[in-house]
């Protein structure tokens, strides 16, 4: 392994192995830091990493080093945090506790408030950048991580980042640096509204996105959203091809044109499902108040009601106490009525 800044991945589940062993595999030095769970998979099968084109890259059992504490903070310059988004303010406490003043912080969460807590619990001891993952990562099981969309990383520009972007440029985790973080954040959530579609559906990605009734219900939650961000004064920035403000026509559009023409375009390959639904399957808290939610709370900001995003939370909150998969018109029926 070459020399370069030590990373570590605070919260490395799915997207923190897929990440993390990208960085590893392009040369630099990664600690892991996460869950038993997944620490007893690597200590045995190493990390198995894959996308959508083909890509693969093996690290072997013994060249990952996955740890379950936060002690291995203290030697890291850069931390890429990837804890679930309701783990925030802990992960920021162990930082706090544990790492070096002056180290790099980037948040490569879902959602638009992880950087305040962060901030909020950093207390400017540290350098802090918001960062965006654009693409969902499936956890297959014995040390496999597979990106199954397209797209690169996003972060704040900075010297500690420009660096980074440097050192893995090229990588299945490429980094690209941006000037509108926030509005990238906001353009992001947008998009992510599907994963609790997704979710809700317990079907893979292109399943789902097949079936009009699940998009009619992504849209609204989009057009809601965007009518928001407008009372709001926030202006969110496009996230890939598609405008934030088009990309609801899109959705909404016949399946005979989404599945013939957009649906081909778009790189999901079968294996891709959201995080969200990842989350449903293995019985985990979901993001769902950091997506939805977000939006939910923006309205009450703005002494105004989101009721499809509201309606979308309630229904996740439902399927993590265990009720069953929607088919599509039955989630169309209880978001959007008719």
């Amino acid at each position: 392994m070459s020399g370069g800044p030590k990373i570590a991945v605070l919260g490395a589940g799915s997207v923190g192995c897929f990440i993390g062993g990208a960085w590893q595999a392009a040369g630099l030095p990664v600690t892991f830091i996460g869950r038993q769970r997944i620490a007893r998979d690597v200590d045995e099968h190493g990390l198995t990493l894959s996308d959508y084109s083909g890509w693969r890259a093996e690290i072997p059992p013994g060249d990952v080093d996955y740890r379950c504490g936060p002690e291995p903070l203290d030697e890291a310059e850069i931390i890429a945090v990837t804890v679930k988004s309701g783990d925030t303010a802990e992960a920021a406490a162990q930082i706090a506790k544990h790492a070096t003043r002056g180290a790099l912080v980037i948040s490569l969460q879902n959602g638009v408030s992880n950087v305040d807590i962060l901030e909020q619990g950093l207390s400017g001891r540290f350098e802090i950048a918001r960062g965006m993952v654009p693409y969902n990562v499936a956890y297959l099981g014995q040390g496999r991580f597979h990106k199954g969309v397209a797209g690169d990383l996003q972060a704040d520009r900075r010297n500690g980042t420009r660096s980074l972007a440097d050192a893995v440029a090229g990588s299945a985790a490429a980094l690209k640096l941006s000037d509108d973080m926030l509005g990238l954040a906001w353009g992001k959530l947008l998009i992510n509204l599907n994963n609790a579609v997704n979710a809700l559906s317990g079907k893979t990605l292109q399943d789902e996105l097949k079936h009009r009734d699940y998009r009619r219900v992504f849209a609204a939650s989009m057009v809601e959203g965007l009518e928001l961000l407008k009372l709001a004064e926030i202006e969110p920035a496009t996230v890939g091809p598609i405008s934030p403000q088009v990309l609801p026509r899109i959705v909404n559009s016949p399946d005979w044109l989404f599945n013939t023409v957009f649906l081909k375009r778009w790189k999901i390959d079968a294996k891709a499902r959201s995080s969200m639904a990842d989350d449903l399957a293995t019985g985990r808290r979901t993001e769902v108040d950091y997506l939805n939610g977000e939006l939910v709370r923006l309205a009450e900001r703005l002494q105004r009601d989101a009721p499809v995003n509201r309606a979308i939370v309630e229904l996740v909150h439902k399927a993590e106490e265990g009720a069953p998969p929607l088919a599509p018109k039955p989630l169309r029926k209880a978001v959007l009525g008719g």
